[in-house]
């Protein structure tokens, strides 16, 4: 991390070791090692030692961070709440914490604990200051239309997805689902974004940052998962820029008067145009307001006056006809981008 050039990062995602507090309490009743981890896979040998790693990693980060970046550390009950205190020491700004509930969770052997179902996201940016980017319309929108919220029900990672050595066995002891780091990089990232896994172990970051159109930066110093990560890496086909448009926040859609378009033609003064259900119905006059019976003003503001709500948004409650079809007034600015974006 020291050797690359600081403010070139966008977004950061980190898996970094879980510094167990006993050694052996990942095993079985019968000694056998839970999951593939052993006491040589964590060697911290106390939270010391453990914290001074964190903080020089976590300092890099920051420095490597442009200033709207953004980072995600995931970690268990082991480490999550050490990572947070580092974090905030450092000046992060916490954004969400998440909790990654997994829908098949790996028993508790012994019966001496609660199942360990989840592990905690935490999401930060650079600084209070930074304006850091969160693709909140695409998330809703992968939610079925329904805000996004802060657990996140998701399934180990098993089956073909799992990559084994040549033993058979599994390669990684914990390899993140790819539905995790899509999720994360859907919701923090845009297209050509740089993206940092510290920790990339398996490659599950930058096959999905491959996946998505997103740069990446893999660090690993073990060699067997490197050349893991890098032929899984070459597998991926990236989507194609038509493919990788996601749903655009309202903040991102482009300000066009709706008189712009009556103007035009686009919308000529005349149209009726109708609620969604066809109970209220307005005409379009030739200085971009809408006529009902007594009544005129802005889409916005007649359509708050006809309903008696405080606001209205007119472009996606006043529709028009289209070939035998109602269709929503923002269909107009939508089909107008691409022109906007070419003059």
């Amino acid at each position: 991390m020291r050797g690359l050039p600081s403010g070139t990062v966008d977004c950061i995602f980190a898996d970094p070791p879980y510094n167990l507090q006993l050694r052996g309490e990942l095993r079985r009743p019968d000694e056998s090692v839970v999951d593939g981890v052993d006491d040589a896979w964590d060697k911290f040998d106390d939270y010391r030692t453990y914290d001074e790693f964190t903080r020089a990693w976590l300092t890099e980060a920051k420095r490597l961070l442009t200033k709207d970046g953004t980072i995600w550390v995931i970690g268990s009950y082991h480490n999550v709440f050490r990572l947070g205190t580092i974090l905030q020491d450092l000046g992060f700004w916490i954004l969400n914490d998440i909790i990654w509930r997994k829908a098949n969770p790996m028993p508790n052997f012994r019966g001496r604990r609660f199942t360990n179902a989840h592990e905690t996201l935490i999401w930060a940016a650079r600084g209070p200051e930074s304006k850091y980017r969160f693709n909140y319309q695409a998330m809703k929108t992968l939610n079925d239309d329904v805000q996004m919220r802060s657990d996140w029900y998701l399934p180990l990672c098993t089956g073909h997805e799992r990559l084994k050595n040549a033993h058979g066995l599994k390669l990684h002891p914990t390899q993140k689902p790819e539905s995790l780091l899509y999720r994360v990089l859907l919701a923090s990232t845009q297209t050509s974004d740089v993206v940092l896994d510290p920790f990339c172990g398996s490659g599950t970051t930058a096959a999905m940052a491959r996946r998505m159109g997103r740069r990446f930066i893999a660090i690993e110093r073990h060699p067997d998962y490197i050349e893991a990560a890098r032929e899984r890496v070459a597998r991926e086909v990236p989507l194609s820029e038509d493919q990788l448009a996601i749903t655009p926040a309202r903040r991102e859609t482009p300000r066009i008067p709706f008189g712009s378009f009556v103007e035009s033609g686009a919308m000529p003064a005349g149209t009726e145009v109708f609620d969604r259900s066809r109970r209220l119905r307005a005409t379009v006059s030739p200085d971009g307001s809408l006529v009902s019976g007594s009544q005129r003003g802005s889409i916005h503001k007649l359509g708050a006056q006809l309903t008696g709500a405080p606001s209205c948004n007119g472009w996606t409650f006043w529709y028009f006809e289209r070939e035998s079809v109602l269709v929503p007034l923002d269909v107009l600015r939508n089909e107008s981008e691409p022109s906007r974006r070419a003059g």
